[in-house]
């Protein structure tokens, strides 16, 4: 039986992360010389473009890995550890606790960088000093106008779905009365 055919009747043609059924391909973890069953997955089309795209990463499609990281399979073991160590929030943390690899196993996980501190990583707080994350929500702490228009945020206004700036810490995007702005993290509370 072909590598392919192997991996598609072990994952009973789901995505062996999340159980998606449909837009599934065969994935190639990454960073292992390997070719062979124990380097390769069954993942939907969702799962493989936020494995392979870190700014793509949807938090909540992730839970199901609460599921997925007890498979019995390694590539699916590895790929539940790298995405987990991608995760920029409390809950993955907790199931990394949890997670149990063997040392041949976890340096592989290992090969792609995941899990390592990157001291130049930027965090957003906000006013209380709280982490804040892309797609979370916040409420404006003072009145804001808006840069190049006669706009002014209201204190109190519920900011949905920011997006954190890359490059600066004090900056953060959200929309405003349906409108795109940028907001210094000094004047927002995560909700």
């Amino acid at each position: 039986m072909s590598l392919i055919k192997e991996i598609e009747h072990r994952s009973d043609n789901r995505c062996e992360l999340c159980g998606n059924a449909e837009h599934l391909n065969t994935y190639r973890v990454p960073d292992i010389k390997e070719n062979h069953l124990n380097s390769a997955l069954y993942a939907c089309s969702t799962c493989i473009e936020q494995m392979d795209d870190s700014d793509k990463i949807d938090v909540n499609h992730w839970r199901c890995l609460n599921d997925s990281m007890w498979s019995e399979h390694d590539a699916v073991k590895i790929m539940a550890w790298r995405m987990l160590n991608r995760i920029k929030a409390d809950w993955p943390q907790d199931l990394l606790g949890m997670m149990y690899l063997e040392d041949e196993i976890l340096d592989l996980a290992k090969a792609s960088g995941d899990g390592e501190d990157d001291e130049n990583t930027t965090v957003h707080r906000d006013v209380n000093g709280v982490i804040l994350e892309t797609g979370d929500s916040v409420v404006l702490i003072k009145d804001l106008k808006v840069k190049g228009s006669s706009m002014v945020a209201k204190q109190g206004t519920a900011v949905r779905n920011i997006r954190l700036d890359r490059d600066n810490e004090s900056y953060i995007e959200g929309k405003v009365d349906g409108q795109q702005i940028v907001i210094i993290t000094q004047y927002v509370k995560k909700t």
